[in-house]
């Protein structure tokens, strides 16, 4: 906390650019400490990335650090004002006397216009709540799976900084308590208006070996082939501080203005030692439909419900993340090539993240990024719970490419990636098909079996996959890289499959009779393994012979049943056959 005798009087306060805030993770040696905006913009060369109390915090910081860079360097303006910072290792010098004149705006205790709060913002009661409302490891409801069990009693002042960043992003929603001044607020309460802006994505960012790179990399040019910003795009310190009602514009103006959007109207108590309670109430409204323009760090999906409802031609609704899904098996995605032409570029199901096709931009037409150069791209989203009033999941996943893949003038090495996205799903469904004949041979229910299968496939072909893509940058011929993947997920799969056959035990060798449309089968582990090799040699061919050339079939025994170790038989159990 900043001696109250720096600001020339006797009031507190925290100035965010000078004193430390913001956790960080040094490149050299892997320490973390935590520094001020001045010294991050001053040490971005030599930090690795920023950290966060939680990943969605560090999402919330970086889009905080990005509308700075924006604003403080005023662009970039085109691909060719970038370039020219990529090779500037000062790139960022104008952010210090940017900081220096916005000072007064980045005070996290300013009596009148508080950092990201509202001054003077209050209930009809005068209640202060707990600080759980803002620190998203504690939903309110659960402390059981917390550290900080049952509340938060009190924060320093940069930890408290760091969430109210957040709970500008990723609040939940559910019923608030009413502020003084807002005309939404009936007896007492306001009604659930949605989850903070960055809650509804699926958040999506490039990340560099430095925060330098990082910062760069994300940083999208004001107009793009997709993207666009206002001439008067500016953040919310450049802004009236808030009242305690809703703003007047609701649409942002670009990304300075979204990345740091007043979603929640709040207010932290505090003493000399730090925050002890917090009055929070709704803000800025955002609609989540059509901002595809201007937010760049999502994919978007094509909504025809929405299309209905609102009555317009066409509807783009970001798109979240499965939790359940491994960021390799969206892919597709991430690499989905842009539309050409108007009406194609409607029509389309799903719009790729802006700032992997910025990427894709400097990569193909502008030729500033060489095609070996890697990346990670990461992946960042909440999942919420109980109509969005608690955060249940937090996802964080990072996939590292060669921009190559990016490249829309050479789409090689996108389709062979995406194409052993397909291999592995296919290898996996095929796994979870002998998974539920061993079932069926033995009676038992197959959805449990089918799905515990699959799940021990993608985990086994989780890391071999990732490897396999950071070397596809390099190869000189994808379609032969492609061919390696197949093979070696042809191994990993069917090392699991011999596990699942030995696993059934003596009862799914003996099998059991079973009825299909062709009339009753004898199923046991000998024909589900046949039937298993014959279909992955289907998918990902055959180790040692032509891809996709599996051996002939050999036919089944006069009582129905495969020989133990009889090779493949002619006829495919019917999977609604029980």
């Amino acid at each position: 906390m900043t001696d109250p005798g720096s600001t020339g009087g006797d009031l507190p306060s925290f100035d965010l650019t000078s004193e430390p805030w913001i956790p960080v993770l040094r490149r050299r040696d892997g320490r973390q400490e935590e520094l001020s905006l001045r010294e991050v913009f001053a040490q971005a060369s030599d930090l690795a990335r920023i950290v966060g109390d939680v990943p969605t915090q560090e999402f919330a910081l970086l889009r905080l650090l990005l509308a700075i860079a924006h604003d403080a360097l005023d662009g970039p303006r085109d691909a060719d004002q970038w370039a020219e910072w990529w090779e500037d290792e000062d790139c960022f010098a104008p952010a210090p006397s940017y900081l220096d004149a916005h000072r007064e705006r980045f005070d996290l205790l300013h009596p009148v216009a508080p950092f990201f709060q509202v001054a003077g913002l209050r209930t009809s009661r005068n209640e202060v709540f707990s600080l759980n409302r803002i620190v998203a490891d504690v939903p309110n409801g659960e402390p059981f799976f917390t550290s900080r069990m049952p509340s938060v009693e009190r924060l320093g002042f940069a930890e408290a900084a760091r969430w109210v960043v957040h709970t500008h992003a990723y609040d939940t929603s559910g019923i608030k308590t009413g502020v003084v001044g807002d005309s939404r607020a009936k007896k007492g309460k306001v009604y659930p208006l949605g989850v903070g802006w960055a809650g509804n994505l699926g958040g999506v960012f490039a990340e560099g070996d430095t925060l330098r790179e990082t910062l760069l990399l994300n940083m999208v040019a004001h107009h793009t082939n997709r993207h666009r910003s206002d001439a008067d795009d500016r953040p919310a310190w450049r802004r009236e501080p808030c009242g305690p009602g809703p703003a007047l514009h609701w649409r942002p103006t670009g990304v300075r203005d979204l990345y740091t959007w007043q979603g929640r109207r709040l207010r932290l108590h505090f003493d000399n030692a730090g925050a002890y309670g917090v009055v929070l109430s709704y803000g800025d409204p955002l609609p989540l439909h059509n901002l595809h323009e201007r937010e760049p760090m999502t994919v978007w999906r094509r909504s025809e419900a929405q299309e209905k409802k609102l009555g317009e031609p066409q509807v783009y609704m970001p798109k979240g993340h499965r939790p359940e899904r491994a960021v390799w098996r969206g892919l597709s995605s991430l690499l989905a090539e842009r539309p050409t032409g108007s009406q194609t570029a409607e029509a389309a199901p799903e719009l790729g993240a802006g700032v992997l096709e910025w990427i894709a931009q400097l990569v193909t037409a502008e030729g500033v990024l060489p095609r070996g150069t890697r990346f990670r791209a990461r992946i960042v989203g909440a999942v919420y719970g109980t109509q969005q009033s608690v955060i249940d999941e937090i996802i964080d996943d990072r996939l590292s490419m060669a921009v190559v893949l990016l490249n829309r003038q050479d789409r090689r090495y996108a389709q062979q990636a995406i194409g052993a996205v397909a291999d592995a799903e296919e290898a996996v469904n095929v796994l979870g098909e002998l998974a539920v004949d061993l079932a069926r041979a033995v009676g038992a229910a197959p959805e449990g079996p089918r799905s515990r299968a699959r799940e021990q496939g993608y985990d086994a072909l989780d890391a071999p996959y990732r490897s396999w893509l950071q070397d596809l940058g390099d190869a000189t011929d994808p379609e032969q890289h492609r061919t390696r993947w197949r093979a070696m997920a042809h191994r990993i799969i069917r090392r699991i499959g011999g596990q699942l056959i030995t696993g059934a035990g003596d009862a799914a060798w003996q099998g059991r009779t079973i009825t299909t449309g062709k009339g009753d089968l004898w199923l046991n582990s000998d024909y589900a393994d046949g039937w298993f090799q014959r279909r992955l040699g289907e998918v990902l061919g055959r180790p040692g012979s032509s891809e996709g050339d599996a051996a002939a079939p050999d036919g089944p025994r006069d009582d129905g049943t495969a020989a133990r170790g009889a090779g493949t038989p002619a006829t495919e159990p019917e999977r609604a056959s029980a």
